[in-house]
């Protein structure tokens, strides 16, 4: 039985709009992204593509694939985040030339920065993905 359509096109949106929003902040508005930015995006890229193929020819094992590029993506994002609170050391960060990781191009609200926003997206394609494997169990 294979996930939901739906969950694939949710995960798609969701995907495809951290594509174009990563996009958008560096090259339209000009934000140089970090290291641990381009971990993030080397993530992420493949799902929007992925997704959209599973839309388009679907296939049944699109969670054994995806689920993985999503974990791991979202690990960078988590250690992102706990660097941008200040929870770990700049000196542990990879960012030892070029931009900062701690950078921050935005804060909207006073809490949502770009890391931020890639945690968010991470976070929900993580819940999709077991939401829709659930469903696929209860079949």
């Amino acid at each position: 039985m294979r996930i939901n359509s739906k969950i694939i096109f949710l995960c798609f949106l969701v995907a495809s709009s951290a594509t174009l929003g990563s996009l958008f902040f560096s090259d339209i508005m000009g934000f140089v992204p970090c290291n641990m930015c381009w971990y993030q995006r080397i993530f992420i890229y493949p799902l929007s593509i992925l997704f959209l193929i599973n839309l388009l020819y679907p296939d049944d094992n699109v969670y054994k694939y995806t689920f993985p590029i999503v974990v791991i993506g979202l690990l960078f994002a988590i250690y992102h985040n706990l660097l941008m609170l200040d929870i770990i050391p700049e000196s542990m960060v990879p960012c030892s030339s070029g931009i900062p990781c701690s950078t921050e191009y935005i804060n909207w609200f006073g809490f949502i920065t770009i890391p931020s926003l890639s945690f968010i997206a991470y976070l929900m394609l993580f819940l999709l993905l077991v939401l829709g494997k659930e469903k696929q169990h209860d079949k």
